[in-house]
């Protein structure tokens, strides 16, 4: 902005009222004002925000102390900064005039700016009569002048991602430290141009001097929302109509143009960004701009980026307006100094705290970020003052009982130190008992659901037909599929068998995620994918209209917006992969977008879901059915997988995970447990498979072979316990987590005696399937390429790339 102000950007030979930086709101935007200090939040959370929406900046999370320090202070800085820089964008012609470099804004300033961009002009283009400034457009009705790239073609707006910062404050000690893994765990490196995706047009650019280096970006969620209501006293005509409105502009309908047309109705749904043709384009906008709008919706809206909220508090006014409109104004304007802001916003924002009850405020505040309440005894050790101010009751009630009890045990202290010590050995051993049969219990239902799993689906089986997979152009996610009505599915393995048998050809896609909130941003993976559909079908001399072809691959067949339900799909990914016809790696030579790697077979081969699906599908179907797609853009390879490729994927549990890389942050467990269940089941039907084939005089030479490989190196294979790192009250926290512990052991046991034991999908109990059931679509020959080199090989240390 600095480099660009006062400079001659829209070449009409002026540059007085040439700017850096157009903004909205700008003082002067009436009511609006109100809404000046969400800019300098948006900026102030780069910097305090580093481990998602619900650690949030603005407040401490339990004494609701406001959390105005080193980070409040660069953000004010930066703007008193800017603000000389900048003029009125949004509700001016300034930007579409050419006279601002960059512009920040709500999204639904910005949609005009990309209506009728292939005519090289924007909806304000067609204003002639100087509403607006000059006109914009000549007697002919070509644009007077328009942005162009050196080769004189139409250079239209470019949609960045929410800016950053490369220092983000150390709440211990509250000063700056650099950006990194362990500081920014949601942070991502700044790569070079060349390193973007072909379909991103600033990959023609500069680099920038901080490539390498990491940032933290947070998508700043500016407004808390519209308040709608109806007057009670209205007439039954408006109360009808404002209902139908409200009804509409909340309904999924608005996507079909409000969207995308000049309005105040920003997108918020996938579903609305999914499809080019199915509305943006008849809204005037180009590919190139729907490309680069989607890719960043879709990233500033995904659950895992680090989005930050606005203040969200009952009287928001009194805190935004009142006080940090005034103190911001002062700052800027050089009237105040820094210290004398802090103090008077900390003071301000602490009285309009205190107008609506600091335990409402402190309640309302962590609801905002999806935290529970304190609770009472949490409350009347922290504000007890106010605490009191509601019903003193509340926490003497809490007190009193706390000292009863204190005085009940000091009095029997005496009588019953004897009793203790008479009974402590007893109440050990019976201890000792409870914990015995808890473990007992645990370890039951685990090999249990281990047996079970296999057997059943937790969540349907969702296929795509393979001639409407390729129509695609994009892997599409599954929300978006399923409301279409796009998706086959089938709810049991019974009715999978069937369709099998029908001649339907199931094809498991196992690859990488190369963004942290994408499969596959630049659609080189999508491409590799149609292309091995294609050299398959040929191979296999199937009908070239792919319709007998079915096609399972996660961001399409697993749910995505849904937690609860994605982890069932999640539970049944062993019968997905273990169900499959043919089972296709896709891992072509691309970039990982936001970390600045490279994907390729390798990393492919680290990761530990990757490693999962293939042991799935082979240990049931052997390797006959699958193939290998890899090479670079233009270079395209299609193969048999080789002989030596499954060496390190039974060190399923020492593959790579994105949930390891963020430390567990809000979450409860690791990806690691949620596979423990599918492939110990796995290696119970390899063990009775065995065992059955031993009683009736089978040839288990080679199966028994494969076992003793993995008992020989079973801790690599079936880790007995890991180191876990999570985060609570923003501590680090480093824990011993068990794993598999002597399950194996148990379920060894448990196929010797015979007893294992499942309950199949019509509800009543059975005996596992024989061991000629074990073997769904293919010669298991996994035993021969999976076997384990003698010395254990430690798994790749490179960075996480899904």
């Amino acid at each position: 902005a600095r480099f660009y102000n006062g400079t001659d950007l829209n070449d009409d030979g002026e540059s007085h009222d040439d700017w850096g930086f157009c903004i909205y709101p700008r003082t002067g935007s009436g009511f609006n004002d109100a809404w000046i200090p969400e800019l300098m939040y948006s900026t102030w959370a780069t910097t305090d925000q580093t481990r998602g929406i619900q650690e949030g900046f603005l407040f401490d999370e339990e004494t609701l102390d406001p959390n105005i320090g080193t980070g409040f202070e660069k953000a004010m800085n930066y703007w008193k900064d800017l603000w000389p820089l900048s003029a009125d964008a949004c509700i001016t012609s300034t930007f579409v005039e050419g006279r601002c470099a960059i512009g920040i804004a709500p999204p639904g300033c910005w949609k005009s700016v990309f209506v009728n961009t292939d005519e090289g002009g924007v909806a304000w283009r067609d204003r002639t009569n100087g509403d607006w400034g000059p006109v914009l457009r000549d007697e002919n009705g070509e644009a007077l002048w328009r942005p162009t790239f050196k080769d004189g073609t139409y250079a239209e707006p470019y949609r960045l991602k929410p800016f950053g910062s490369l220092e983000v404050i150390d709440r211990e000690t509250d000063t700056l430290v650099e950006c990194g893994p362990n500081t920014c765990p949601k942070g991502e490196k700044i790569k070079p141009s060349n390193e973007l995706p072909e379909d991103d047009r600033a990959n023609r650019l500069v680099d920038s001097p901080h490539v390498g280096k990491w940032i933290n970006r947070v998508p700043f969620y500016w407004s808390g929302g519209y308040g709608q209501g109806i007057r009670k006293s209205a007439n039954s005509e408006v109360k009808d109509l404002m209902f139908e409105f409200f009804s509409y502009v909340n309904s999924p309908i608005t996507s079909v143009d409000d969207i995308v047309m000049p309005s105040w109705l920003d997108d918020w749904r996938y579903s609305q960004l999914a499809s080019y043709e199915r509305n943006y384009q008849k809204g005037g906008w180009n590919y190139d701009s729907w490309n680069e709008h989607q890719r960043v919706m879709k990233y500033a809206l995904s659950n895992d980026v680090n989005s930050a909220l606005t203040l969200q508090l009952p009287g928001v006014l009194l805190y935004s307006r009142d006080v940090m409109l005034d103190q911001f104004q002062k700052y800027v304007s050089g009237e105040s100094d820094m210290e004398t802001v802090k103090e008077e916003t900390i003071k301000g924002w602490k009285e309009a705290t205190l107008v609506y009850g600091k335990i409402n405020q402190l309640d309302s505040y962590r609801a905002t970020l999806g935290l529970n309440e304190l609770s009472t005894y949490q409350k009347c050790t922290l504000h007890r003052q106010e605490m009191d101010a509601i019903d003193p009751a509340i926490c003497k009630e809490a007190t009193d009982n706390s000292t009863t009890i204190i005085i009940v045990l000091c009095s029997l202290v005496g009588a019953g130190i004897l009793a203790l010590v008479l009974s402590f050995f007893y109440k050990r051993y019976k201890s000792f008992q409870a914990i015995k049969k808890a473990h007992e219990q645990l370890m039951e239902s685990t090999l249990n659901e281990a047996t079970r799993c296999l057997q059943q689906l937790d969540y349907p089986l969702h296929l795509i037909r393979a001639d409407e997979f390729v129509n695609d152009k994009q892997l599409t996610q599954h929300e978006v599929m399923r409301n279409s009505h796009r998706l086959t599915v089938l709810d049991n393995i019974k009715d999978v068998d069937a369709f099998v048998l029908a001649g339907k050809h199931v094809v498991f896609f196992s690859h990488q995620w190369t963004a942290f909130n994408h499969p596959d941003p630049g659609n080189l993976q999508y491409n590799f994918m149609v292309s091995a559909l294609r050299e398959l079908a040929k191979e296999k001399g199937w009908n070239e209209d792919l319709k007998d072809i079915f096609v399972w691959v996660d961001y399409s067949c697993i749910p995505q917006a849904n937690a609860s339900v994605q982890n069932l799909a999640i539970r049944s990914l062993a019968v997905y992969a273990s169900s499959a016809t043919y089972f296709i790696v896709c891992a072509p030579d691309t970039h990982h977008t936001d970390l600045n790697d490279v994907c390729d077979l390798s990393t492919y081969q680290r990761r530990m879901w990757c490693r999962a699906e293939q042991v799935c599908h082979s240990l049931r179907n052997g390797t006959g059915g699958m193939f290998l797609a890899k090479g670079k853009p233009g270079a395209f390879e299609f193969s048999p997988v080789q002989s030596d490729f499954f060496t390190e994927s039974l060190r399923v549990f020492h593959g790579e995970l994105t949930c390891c890389r963020c430390e567990h942050k809000g979450m409860e467990m690791c990806d690691r447990q949620s596979l423990v269940v599918p492939i110990l089941g796995l290696y119970g039907e390899l063990l009775r498979a065995a065992h059955d084939g031993f009683k009736t005089g089978g040839d288990v030479s080679a199966v028994n072979a494969f076992l003793s490989e993995v008992q020989k190196h079973q801790d690599d294979v079936f880790p007995e316990k890991f180191n876990r790192v999570m985060w609570r009250k923003n501590k680090r926290v480093v824990e011993e987590v068990v794993l598999f512990g002597d399950l194996i052991e148990r379920m060894r046991e448990r196929i010797k005696k015979g007893t294992m034991f499942v309950a199949g999908e019509r509800g009543f109990g059975t005996e596992s399937t024989k061991s000629s059931d074990f073997l769904r679509h293919g010669k298991n020959d996994f035993i021969r390429h999976g076997s384990l080199p003698e010395e254990a090989e430690g798994n790749g240390k490179g960075e996480d790339v899904a």
